[in-house]
């Protein structure tokens, strides 16, 4: 019986460790090579992928890998210790996706149960594994994980930019494209500090926003159409502005409505646009535009060729990257 929970322990923790390996290369590609739902890059983008600015899946190889090597080492308090928290901590993870996030990530399951699994295994008794077992579980785990390996590995193909823009516009304006949530508590915090960042540049700068709502936030979607109908009657710019200066809460649809009368939108037309199957279709390719240029969170803003992530960039950071593409 020992012998069998050894093996599924080691088994469960190769898998483990090919999931993992698997999540880390859609984090660091360009784009997602295993995992593309809308529930996987939900979670990629979200707060919790990135803790201390570290992918979440490095923790996962680290993880698994030191749960292999000890498979085969006679260090069975460390190694209950170890399992016990990670697999304390894979269910902590899958309630965030499934109480925060309201999204679920194939690969960060895979890497959840699997810790898990061998969690209760070791618990249940399992030891060191036999030289016959450690030979049956490591080539039946490499026959997956050498792929995902290889892909890790190797070099990204040469490809045409992603994104369809250039340096600058037809009227020599610097191209800022801003993927962006507007109840994102860290797009908020960048907002002010680009805008005052386009008013200090010595360029003409226009702005392209790309709406990326996140299923976290219970009014994203909401406020993401609300923006899309203002900017195809002109009032992006305005609409931008006063969605981040409302309250994250009150970003209702009547409330987005308001604020939309507010910036000067023509109501009928608004409530038109809204109803439109085509807004919706708008959301729904900048998302995918997210997805395909690598944005793995947010904010991301793309600054000519310059792709800078996360909320800690300062004025003269920003405007010198803005005349840096001129």
């Amino acid at each position: 019986m020992r012998a069998r929970l050894s093996i599924i322990a080691l088994t469960a923790s190769c898998l483990g460790l090919g999931a993992s390996l698997a999540s880390l290369v859609d984090y660091v590609g360009a784009d997602a090579s295993f995992c593309d739902t809308s529930g996987c890059s939900t979670v990629r983008l979200s707060a919790w992928a990135r803790p201390f600015g570290i992918p979440m899946p490095v923790f996962g190889v680290a993880f698994f890998a030191l749960m292999v090597a000890l498979s085969f080492a006679s260090r069975p308090r460390f190694r209950m210790l170890t399992s016990f928290g990670g697999a304390l901590w894979a269910v902590a993870l899958i309630g965030v996706q499934a109480f925060v996030l309201n999204a679920w990530c194939k690969l960060c399951l895979v890497s959840d149960v699997s810790a898990i699994a061998a969690g209760v295994a070791i618990a249940a008794g399992a030891t060191t594994v036999a030289m016959r077992g450690r030979v049956v579980a490591l080539m039946g785990s490499a026959l997956s994980i050498v792929p995902i390996v290889f892909l890790a590995l190797a070099p990204p193909p040469s490809a045409e930019p992603v994104l369809a823009t250039t340096k600058v516009d037809a009227q020599g304006k610097v191209n800022i494209i801003e993927f962006v949530d507007f109840e994102c508590p860290y797009c908020r915090r960048l907002a002010p500090i680009l805008e005052k960042a386009i008013a200090e540049a010595n360029v003409p700068v226009n702005v392209v926003r790309k709406m990326v709502p996140l299923k976290m936030h219970p009014h994203a979607m909401t406020a993401a159409l609300a923006w899309c109908c203002a900017d195809a009657q002109g009032k992006g710019d305005e609409m931008a502005a006063a969605l981040f200066a409302t309250d994250p809460d009150e970003l209702t649809p009547e409330n987005c409505e308001r604020v939309a009368t507010s910036v000067g939108c023509d109501l009928e037309v608004y409530r038109t646009s809204l109803a439109d199957p085509a807004t919706a279709k708008r959301v729904e390719t900048d998302l995918a535009e997210a997805s395909a240029a690598g944005v793995h969170a947010l904010p991301t803003i793309f600054i000519g060729d310059q792709h800078l992530t996360g909320a800690n960039h300062d004025v003269p950071e920003l405007v010198a990257a803005i005349e840096r593409s001129r």
